[in-house]
């Protein structure tokens, strides 16, 4: 976006008149404050009207206690006049959320703009408001839900990133879906048209659909895997590649994923899996999530050493998830860089639970949807399958 502030400049003073913008607050490791790039924010400036092109940041960063400035945007040298209007563009990316305000009262941070002519001295001075929060994220952070309609057609909501509107308008996918009793990610599919889906047909044949990066035509041909899936109650990926699925006595197997396409051979994870009725999985690497008769939701977060079981064991989470007919996880929908959940209730209104992060240290966090919820639409009845 663009900052634009005008200067106003005392009689009698003789260029060239240069100029600064500083941020209010210094980059402290040792206090904590989050870590910028070198290019947190990358400038043009304008002045009087006049394109100077490039004007650089600085980002000093300290974390040895040492006395140091704070960020800083070198503007450009001018000669004098009454007033001079300036316009700076501010192209942000990410970690210039870590920028934040040093008042967490307020959503503005009071930055200073200051002007010297040619002596140095200073000759005018004042404040500029501005904030840094975070924006749409990127199409390969944001994700999509798909619903197959009862004619077969398989329909693809793609994530805005505004939670109160998280989905664009659907777009078809294709025909032909209903040949498959059970379709899952096995790889959350992206804005960007990434992922990966694996579905089974009426025959227990199991087939790949790679993601192709363009989301236009997000899904490659089908690619056969093999026969004898129809051994399998529940199919769902593990989050990150690979498939778990449960057989009829209630049984979890886990299929890793080979390096050159298909699964390795199958490998036991243990009984008692028919208690649930719903079994979804997070974006990757946050687990997965199943409800049992009861309405219970249970999450089951994924091993932070491998080799591993594909799940740890069970955490019961609060909320009254009985209500709902249908449950699936999704890549992140809104903008705080967590998968989320949506859920549909008997009425067809689809709801959405934003994920966010429970227990554990940094590096392995749980994420678990929270009970908060936002409405997302009705209608979701003519779908008979999402995912």
């Amino acid at each position: 976006m663009t900052l634009r502030f005008t200067a106003t400049l005392p009689e009698g003073v003789r260029g060239p008149v240069s100029a600064a913008l500083h941020l209010p607050h210094r980059l402290d490791g040792a206090a904590g404050d989050a870590e910028v790039s070198d290019e947190a924010v990358v400038s043009t400036c304008a002045v009087g009207g006049v394109a100077y092109g490039p004007c650089p940041w600085k980002w000093p960063y300290n974390d040895m206690g040492l006395p140091f400035d704070p960020p800083s945007l070198a503007l450009p040298t001018v000669g004098a006049a009454a007033t001079l209007a300036y316009a700076v563009t501010l192209d942000a990316d990410e970690t210039a959320v870590g920028l934040g305000s040093p008042d967490a009262s307020s959503a503005a941070l009071d930055a200073r703009v200051e002007l010297k002519d040619g002596t140095g001295a200073v000759v005018a001075q004042g404040p500029v408001l501005l904030s840094f929060v975070p924006g749409t994220p990127p199409a390969r952070e944001r994700g999509t839900l798909h619903a197959r309609d009862r004619s077969g057609v398989l329909w693809r909501y793609e994530a805005t990133g505004v939670t109160s509107r998280p989905f664009e308008r659907r777009k078809r996918v294709g025909g032909g879906w209903q040949v498959y009793t059970a379709v899952t990610p096995l790889r959350k599919p992206d804005v960007a048209g990434g992922g990966a889906l694996a579905a089974r047909d009426r025959d227990g044949v199991l087939w790949y659909y790679e993601g192709t990066g363009d989301p236009g035509a997000p899904f490659a041909r089908r690619v056969r895997i093999g026969g004898g899936w129809n051994a399998y109650t529940v199919l769902t990926g593990d989050s990150v590649g690979g498939l778990v699925a449960r057989d009829r006595a209630g049984v979890l197997w886990h299929h890793e994923p080979r390096t050159t396409g298909g699964f390795r051979p199958r490998v036991r994870v243990g009984g008692g899996w028919n208690a649930y009725d719903t079994m979804t999985t997070l974006d990757s690497p946050n687990g997965a999530l199943a409800r049992d008769a009861a309405g219970v939701l249970w999450k089951h977060d994924v091993p932070a050493v491998a080799p591993a079981p594909p799940f740890t064991p069970k955490q019961r989470l609060q909320g009254d998830w009985k209500r709902y007919t249908a449950l699936v996880g999704t890549g992140e929908l809104g903008r705080d860089r967590s998968a989320d959940l949506v859920a549909r209730d008997a009425s067809g209104q689809l709801w959405l639970h934003q994920g966010r992060r429970r227990t554990g240290p940094a590096w392995n966090p749980s994420l678990v949807p929270d009970t908060a919820r936002t409405p997302v639409g009705g209608g979701w009845n003519v779908y008979d399958l999402l995912v």
